[in-house]
């Protein structure tokens, strides 16, 4: 059977639970299911575990369901989250899949690196939020899916979409001759500004 992974990171210093509870939810599992994912992977930070771990005893007892999907999670890598993130592309056993983030500014900068699919979800109860615009822009611009979390379904049907036109990160800003720009040149393309 051919694997198809559903990454979920909520970064590293904001908890982020409704994120977690939104993709263990019923509904969005079986639309996980029926899109052909076969593993859920959770990035849940420091206290998240205990939402995972009462998933985990209510799909035991019967009262919550799984759909199927093959289920675990992590507090943190501090090496980065590039192997997990790389974990969706498509390989020889693998159909890609997608990321699903929080629309923290490292965090899709990285997915937009490796060049995966990406659902960002701006975690709305921080204060002074960025996540909100970001994640317009960079939908807007064709880079990832701007996902909320009383609709991941629909961002999961988006992200097929994207998938076949979504744009390559960095822009091709470059011209003739794009060394010596130095570092305002090297800042230019990784905030997206064009020529």
């Amino acid at each position: 059977m051919t694997q198809r992974v559903c990454f979920v990171t909520i970064g590293a210093t904001a908890a982020f639970n409704q994120l977690l509870q939104a993709v263990l939810n019923s509904q969005f599992l079986q639309t996980l299911q029926a899109s052909g994912y076969t593993k859920l992977l959770l990035q849940y930070g420091k206290n998240g575990h205990s939402i995972l771990k009462a998933f985990e005893v209510e799909v035991a007892s019967g009262e919550a369901d799984n759909h199927g999907i093959d289920i675990s999670g992590f507090d943190f890598n501090k090496l980065g989250l590039g192997q997990e993130m790389s974990s969706v592309k498509a390989a020889k056993d693998r159909a890609e899949g997608v990321v699903i983030s929080h629309a923290g500014s490292g965090s899709i900068l990285d997915a937009m690196r490796i060049d995966v699919p990406l659902i960002a979800v701006p975690n709305t109860s921080l204060l002074h939020n960025h996540q909100v615009d970001l994640a317009e822009e960079l939908a807007r611009q064709g880079y990832l899916v701007h996902g909320h979390l009383d609709n991941l379904s629909a961002a999961l049907a988006e992200s097929d979409i994207l998938r076949r036109t979504r744009q390559t990160w960095p822009p091709q800003n470059v011209g003739a001759d794009p060394s010596g720009r130095g570092l305002a040149g090297v800042m230019d393309d990784e905030m997206g500004f064009y020529d």
